[in-house]
């Protein structure tokens, strides 16, 4: 018979042990190749990362799987885009990016969280709602950190910015795919907390 401190001890390393494989995940879809379509920021995987960050492990633990990332780049380890590292790219033009990304794998996780609960038809779409607006908040924490740190205009900030959208659409449906994998595999995975 498993006790109850000797529960919540699994739990938490269960909970550590995925959190870290998926800020892992972030590290590896962050300076994998890049395409570098402007001088702000290159297009990566990261995004894909963040989403399925949230979309699998839930609001909590993916909010907290992307700040265990962005601890790891402010301490020095390049982890972010380009293999930079450091302060200076958190509070640089992509840093309303990298904010953002940490309430965006909240919403799509908290939106998960419910349609994963639910298990009812519509979850792929539930899922590609929550994360199309988790993107909608990254996006324009990009923008204001583009107008803010960058010196762009607002105009010119959202047309940089526009230039990813079209990849974080494709890293979005690739997500709700693996997203949806992985919970009908492990199926408990968001129903116990996430």
């Amino acid at each position: 018979m498993t006790t109850a401190p000797a529960a919540r001890a699994a739990t938490a390393s269960t909970d550590l042990a995925l959190v870290s494989s998926l800020a892992a995940l972030i590290a590896v879809c962050s300076v994998l190749p890049a395409v570098n379509l402007s001088v702000f920021a290159p297009i990566t995987l990261q995004t894909f990362g963040v989403l399925l960050a949230g979309a699998v492990l839930g609001a909590r633990r993916g909010a907290l799987a992307v700040l265990l990332w962005i601890l790891v780049g402010a301490v020095g380890l390049p982890v972010f885009a380009n293999g930079k590292a450091g302060l200076p790219v958190l509070v640089g033009p992509t840093g309303g990016y990298i904010l953002g990304f940490v309430v965006g794998a909240a919403i799509i996780g908290a939106v998960a969280t419910v349609a994963v609960r639910r298990a009812g038809r519509g979850t792929v779409w539930v899922l590609t709602a929550g994360g199309l607006l988790a993107l909608l908040v990254v996006h324009a924490a990009g923008i204001v950190g583009l107008h803010l740190r960058a010196g762009l205009g607002w105009q010119a900030a959202a047309t940089v910015d526009g230039a990813f959208w079209i990849g974080d659409l494709v890293k979005l449906a690739a997500t709700v795919l693996v997203a949806g994998a992985v919970h009908r595999a492990f199926p408990d995975l968001l129903r116990r907390r996430a």
